[in-house]
C-alpha cells in the first residue's frame, strides 16, 4: 500500500478528534511559531498539516500567508470545510513531503509528525534537500517527532524516535539548533505520548 494510500484510508476511518495527533488548540506549536519572532505576513507552511487545527490557529492569530501541505487530500479537505470561506486564504498542496517543490521559499517550516515515519535514510536524506530548497534564508524549522521515550509505531506504521541532539544531527550543518523541548501529548483516547 502506497504512503497515499495508508493516509486516504486514516482519514476515511477516523474523525479528525479521533485520530492520536489531534489538538483543537496546538498551544506548544503555536508559542514556537510566535517565539520565532517573525510577522503575520511571514510564510508558514504546515508539512502534514491535514486535519490539523493549526491554520485555523493562526488565520485567528492574524498571520496571512500560510500553506498546508500533506500526501493525503482527505485530511486537508476536512479542514478546507471546517474553515470555509477563510479556506481560500491558505494554500492547499497535496505531495509527498519528500518530493515537494515549493513555488516560493516559506519564512518557517512547521512539521509535527511527519519526520519520525520516515524510517530509512534515503527519505531523511530527500526530506533534508527539501528543507534546504524551501526555507527561506534565516528561516525557521520547527519539527515535533515522537521523543526516545515515545511509541514505537503511529497509526499502524513503524516511527524513529528521536532526542534533540540526533534530530539536529539527522538536519545536518545547513540548520543551528535554538530550542528544543519535551511535550507530553494527551490523546482523544487518554493515552500519554512523548513528543
Amino acid at each position: 500500500m502506497s504512503d497515499e494510500t495508508h493516509w486516504q484510508r486514516v482519514h476515511d476511518k477516523y474523525e479528525e478528534d479521533q485520530v492520536s495527533w489531534f489538538q483543537a488548540k496546538p498551544e506548544t506549536s503555536l508559542q514556537l511559531i510566535h517565539d520565532a519572532g517573525i510577522s503575520p505576513s511571514a510564510r508558514i507552511i504546515d508539512a502534514g498539516g491535514g486535519a490539523s487545527c493549526l491554520v485555523d490557529n493562526l488565520l485567528d492569530a492574524g498571520y496571512s500567508q500560510l500553506g498546508v501541505l500533506d500526501i493525503a487530500d482527505r485530511g486537508m479537505a476536512r479542514a478546507r470545510q471546517r474553515l470555509g470561506a477563510r479556506a481560500k486564504k491558505v494554500q492547499w498542496v497535496v505531495s509527498d513531503v519528500t518530493r515537494y517543490e515549493p513555488d516560493a521559499p516559506w519564512d518557517l517550516w512547521h512539521d509535527r509528525a511527519v519526520f519520525h515515519f520516515l524510517v530509512n535514510a534515503t527519505e531523511r536524506e530527500q526530506y533534508r534537500q527539501v528543507l534546504e530548497k524551501t526555507v527561506a534564508p534565516g528561516g525557521h524549522v520547527i519539527i515535533a517527532t515522537f521523543g526516545l521515550d515515545g511509541p514505537e509505531r503511529c497509526s499502524g506504521l513503524p516511527v524513529v524516535r528521536y532526542g534533540a541532539d540526533e534530530l539536529s544531527a539527522e538536519l545536518g550543518n545547513s540548520f543551528n539548533l535554538k530550542k528544543s523541548l519535551n511535550e507530553n501529548h494527551h490523546t482523544p483516547d487518554g493515552a500519554t505520548q512523548q513528543f
